[in-house]
């Protein structure tokens, strides 16, 4: 049993909408927070085919309920037009509603209601360190952190059905996309961007489409909450800086099956890859659960000179590199991040055994370095 860090903070009694991509955990979770209510699957068939044809059933089962307990509705997204009756009932009768599912954009499309600012967003991304008991590191980055694929001795089979029957076909049919040959090649080609600047006119020509259309399957992409950009630090630049995004996967597992990488080992250039990927997972989730959603960005000249990730407004700056003695050469991105922005906290996590600090920059192995952040040692 995984123990979520995604608790509803500050909900109290307001409805919400729990989003988040397949097998992140949103059933499991909202079952063991809020057991004994009623509880709607629109994955049942029986269930989703009475509310499709009469979405009034909803009003009539709840006024029927005499309890004050919130009502769950899982996988909203595939029945649209309950959010009438949904949004009705929070007005007239003061319910309370957690309402879950893997995307709004098919709502949003077919000019669905989400409740004009009735229900708090919340979001569901895969597993992290703290919610894992004994982490395995190594595991993490072969497996990815979907709950079912983390706990897998044989994870290949379950991604390969995963990202055949959800990524490929599931998202395709709900964003419409007619040509589906030039997305699945797209699924590949925004693997290899996985963790890297975009260039959209180097995958529109490896897809055979055009540039804009490599745009609006990179926008599906961060609308169905597989993926996600990270865009570059521009504030008052005194050098020349790259300002196109970066893009990644939402899980490391579905970008290492895609990008055919086999089994990771330590100290391999797939290790420092997936590496970075974890930490970069850490930080988003960290932003969002913790309540703070600080801002999260790169730093990159057209020198190449580099800071992977960059916390708030230049806050914080942190370097990752799988190495197990980080040295002089890990720091040069630090050095001249520093050197262009008072930043109040410089950090390299690696793979090292022990803190070190070596002028005005904290070396922290990975572990010490995520007790620190989800403790709020980190960021405020």
């Amino acid at each position: 049993m995984f123990i979520r860090e995604q608790n509803f903070s500050g909900r109290d009694a307001e409805s919400a909408f729990l989003w988040g991509a397949r097998q992140t955990g949103k059933s499991t979770l909202l079952r063991m927070m809020f057991p004994g209510v009623l509880y709607f699957d629109l994955l049942l068939s029986d269930v989703f085919n009475r509310f499709l044809s009469n979405p009034a059933l909803l009003r009539e089962t709840v006024e029927a309920d005499n309890s004050s307990s919130p009502v769950i509705i899982d996988e909203i997204q595939r029945i649209p037009s309950l959010l009438n009756e949904v949004q009705w009932l929070i007005v007239n009768r003061n319910r309370q509603f957690i309402l879950s599912g893997s995307s709004p954009r098919k709502i949003v499309r077919s000019g669905g209601n989400l409740l004009g600012g009735r229900a708090l967003r919340y979001e569901l991304y895969p597993l992290i360190y703290r919610e894992i008991p004994d982490f395995d590191l190594l595991r993490a980055l072969n497996n990815g952190l979907l709950p079912r694929m983390y706990l897998s001795d044989k994870p290949a089979r379950l991604l390969s059905a995963y990202i055949g029957s959800y990524l490929r076909d599931e998202i395709m049919a709900e964003a419409r996309i007619r040509n589906i040959s030039s997305f699945s090649r797209f699924l590949e080609a925004a693997a290899f961007s996985n963790g890297e600047i975009v260039n959209y006119s180097n995958i529109a020509t490896d897809c055979g489409v055009s540039s804009p259309t490599i745009k609006e399957y990179f926008q599906i992409l961060e609308d169905t909450m597989t993926g996600r950009f990270l865009p570059s630090y521009q504030k008052k630049p005194k050098r020349r800086v790259i300002v196109a995004p970066k893009f990644w996967f939402f899980d490391i597992g579905i970008a290492n099956y895609l990008l055919r990488r086999g089994k990771i080992t330590a100290g391999s250039e797939a290790f420092g890859k997936a590496f970075e990927h974890f930490i970069y997972h850490e930080l988003y989730s960290h932003s969002h659960y913790s309540g703070i959603n600080y801002p999260l960005s790169f730093w990159r000249t057209s020198s190449q000179t580099e800071v992977d990730f960059i916390l708030g407004d230049n806050e914080v700056a942190v370097e990752v590199k799988a190495t197990e003695q980080a040295n002089e050469k890990h720091l040069k991105g630090l050095k001249s991040f520093a050197s262009e922005y008072n930043t109040k906290r410089l950090i390299l996590v690696s793979n090292d055994n022990l803190p070190r600090k070596t002028g005005n920059i904290s070396i922290l192995p990975w572990r010490v370095f995520l007790e620190k952040l989800w403790v709020g040692e980190i960021i405020k």
